[in-house]
């Protein structure tokens, strides 16, 4: 038999010494050559037949094109010691294993999420509901789906990876006109929270309602108390480990805090939300403390949309001092944190990606993403895998009329009928998992190169033997 192809003749070792190992440490039997004069035949064993014949298959391969090709068996056959043939396999037995499982162990060092993110597109869900212009969207991880309100109906609806849009909520009860802007999911608790709110021409109303994901009952509906000044404006909610939700005013600069039974107090009035100047001239200067979510670590994370700044909010007393960004974050409007604690900041241009090396007391930006503007992002939510969604649901707009003018506008040419939900990347993280990956790939090829030597190593060593 005659061999062209040079991988060819690797197949045979490759396969030899792969048997040699198993026949120690899977069998946990020692090989011992029986005696060369014993009467009795041995047991033909079918692994050290693979061996021979791959033994066979080597020194037939290792004959020149002219020289004729043996047709007698093999002088080296099983009955002999396959550790005297292989004195290089036999000496290292767990040398390719170690390799091998360092290796994988240098693959699984990349995040999931990370492994296969710059694989595929950006993922991006289009749905429709007609005269919808949800503000707000949150994460259900146990459900894998998103929760989002709406500025012109007192409803909550789910929207599916394939943009399949449910009812979830439909509360009646609430005042007429009422809108739903921030929306956070409990998932330990199995509820669902969001903020009611209904500003002048109507009658002012502010309050945290509180839904079973199960039997979708309203638990609570919590007025939440004015404000000194008298001008509030309820926008976002974050929770707590605890249950305890978060509820930002965006005119009157202060937190609502809402306990898991429904009671509601001012939580935090730090001077330190009212210590920047704000440009009355500028767009949405009259919104204050807007986006906010909870860290974890006992403390919570706000961001201001006239001033641009991010304010770190102690979760037991409510003291609360400006994150040191080096920047501004100007019309912030959401925030949410990742697993690996990145911060995510969106606004209505930029989505924002921050870190921070000693729990917030200062942060970085280390990256930011363009948004389409005509399409008013108003929220950002970590969906499966860690990935970042933002939100487009033209609220600017959906701004002022009911839900029956809002149906009215779509059914007409021109309305609005479709909205987004869309994967945001940072393309910063995107080149250091291609590092990643270099280095992976270039520590494999490192070890395929050793395994090649010493299957060279070993083909000689064969050869010797031969001649």
């Amino acid at each position: 038999m005659t061999i062209t192809s040079s991988s060819s003749v690797f197949i045979g070792p490759g396969r030899t010494w792969l048997a040699l190992w198993i026949k120690p440490h899977l069998l946990k039997k020692p090989f011992v050559a029986p005696a060369p004069n014993s009467s009795s035949t041995p047991k033909q064993d079918p692994l050290l037949s693979a061996i021979s014949t791959d033994r066979s298959i080597i020194s037939d391969a290792t004959q020149t094109p002219n020289s004729p090709i043996e047709t007698h068996p093999s002088p080296i056959r099983t009955e002999s010691n396959p550790a005297a043939m292989f004195p290089a396999a036999a000496a290292h037995p767990d040398r390719s294993l170690t390799f091998s499982f360092l290796f994988l162990f240098l693959l699984f060092l990349l995040p999931p999420h990370l492994q296969l993110a710059h694989a595929r597109k950006p993922h991006a869900i289009a749905f429709r509901s007609p005269g919808l212009y949800p503000e707000a969207m949150a994460w259900d991880p146990s459900a894998q789906h998103f929760v989002v309100g709406s500025l012109r109906s007192r409803s909550l609806h789910t929207v599916s990876d394939a943009g399949v849009v449910e009812d979830l909520i439909r509360d009646d009860s609430l005042p007429p006109n009422s809108t739903i802007l921030g929306v956070a999911v409990d998932s330990p608790r199995n509820r669902v929270l969001a903020v009611v709110q209904s500003i002048a021409p109507l009658p002012p109303f502010n309050a945290l309602a509180a839904y079973d994901l199960r039997s979708r009952g309203r638990l609570f509906l919590s007025p939440l108390p004015p404000s000194p000044s008298g001008r509030d404006g309820a926008n976002d909610v974050a929770v707590d480990f605890d249950g305890n939700a978060y509820v930002t005013n965006s005119f009157a600069d202060l937190i609502w805090k809402v306990g898991p039974d429904g009671a509601a107090s001012i939580f935090s009035r730090s001077p330190a939300f009212t210590s920047f100047p704000v440009d009355r001239e500028a767009p949405h200067s009259y919104c204050g403390l807007n986006g906010i979510a909870y860290v974890g670590r006992g403390y919570l994370l706000v961001v201001q949309s006239n001033t641009g700044k991010m304010y770190k909010v102690d979760a037991e007393d409510g003291t609360a001092r400006v994150v040191l960004l080096g920047r501004d974050l100007p019309l912030a409007d959401d925030v949410v944190v990742r697993r690996d604690g990145v911060v995510l900041v969106v606004s209505i241009n930029k989505l924002w990606f921050l870190k921070s090396d000693d729990a917030w007391g200062e942060g970085v930006v280390y990256d930011e993403a363009e948004l389409d503007v005509e399409r008013f992002p108003t929220s950002v939510a970590v969906g499966a895998e860690e990935r970042a969604y933002v939100l487009y649901g033209h609220v600017l707009e959906g701004l002022g009329g009911s839900a029956e003018a809002a149906e009215a506008e779509a059914a007409a040419a021109g309305g609005r009928e479709w909205f987004g939900i869309e994967e945001v990347r940072s393309e910063r993280e995107g080149k250091d998992e291609k590092v990643w990956i270099y280095v992976v790939l270039g520590l494999g090829l490192a070890y395929f190169t050793f395994w090649r030597f010493q299957m060279k190593k070993l083909v000689t060593n064969m050869n010797k033997k031969t001649n």
